[in-house]
């Protein structure tokens, strides 16, 4: 997560909005980078101040002159009651077309769109729920052949710690509605999410690059295998990670 990502959370930081997975990439990165603690220390100064605004009573002259003219209005008031009926139901009708309208524009989701949500929402989630690994490993011989029996394809399994993301292990995971693999490789303190799960186009597919609540998304195939890399370290490294997979 680097300033550009943090800079745009940090209200819903403030604010305890954010989800947990999230949160804590905020905070870690706020901890080391000075300008961005300079940022929510900002943050914390205006909430403060908002907090802290006096608040000044209505003299008794100004309220009695109020009440008059809301009681000179009353008449007055029926009828800007039935001119807000009136606008009421425009704009509950014109709402149910845009509710009706954005249903439909999320069913066309662009499918590749739709499922760099998923293997976000999915990476969340290992990290939240503390599911990160079926097999534990960082041993590429031992993670490989547990998939055996368990997929109906063998996800290739690489051993990366010569480029500085070593193999920690597996799970099995469920992603565009399928089963699939997914291989978790560090950066440091880091997680890395490696989806995989068969192509069914035999095209070969450049990486196409993502940033999703936070998140920085990669997704390539080789022709044969579908690949979406998902992390919270910054663009350079996880170009790095993509560029040590591919041949």
């Amino acid at each position: 997560m680097d300033c550009r990502d943090v800079e745009g959370l940090l209200d819903a930081y403030q604010d305890r909005e954010l989800e947990p997975a999230i949160s804590t990439s905020v905070r870690d990165h706020v901890n080391t980078c000075a300008a961005c603690h300079q940022r929510l220390a900002n943050v914390e100064s205006i909430g403060r101040m908002i907090r802290h605004a006096p608040y000044y009573p209505a003299p008794d002259g100004l309220r009695a002159r109020l009440t008059q003219a809301r009681t000179r209005s009353t008449s007055a008031s029926h009828l800007l009651a039935w001119a807000a009926a009136v606008v009421l139901i425009a704009s509950v009708t014109g709402s149910m077309w845009f509710v009706r309208s954005s249903a439909r524009a999320a069913r066309t989701l662009d499918p590749v769109d739709a499922v760099a949500q998923e293997v976000v929402s999915s990476h969340v989630r290992a990290l939240m729920g503390e599911h990160l690994f079926d097999v534990r490993s960082t041993d590429q011989h031992t993670v490989k052949p547990w998939f055996l029996g368990k997929l109906d394809f063998s996800p290739p399994v690489n051993d990366l710690a010569q480029a500085g993301f070593p193999l920690t292990g597996g799970r099995l995971d469920y992603v565009a509605g399928r089963p699939v693999a997914a291989l978790v490789y560090m950066r440091g303190q880091h997680t890395i999410n490696l989806f995989v799960w068969p192509e069914a186009s035999d095209a070969i597919r450049s990486s196409d690059a993502q940033a999703i609540r936070g998140f920085h998304v990669r997704h390539w195939t080789d022709g044969s295998m579908s690949y979406w890399a998902v992390s919270d370290v910054n663009d350079a490294d996880l170009d790095q990670f993509v560029h040590a997979l591919q041949p």
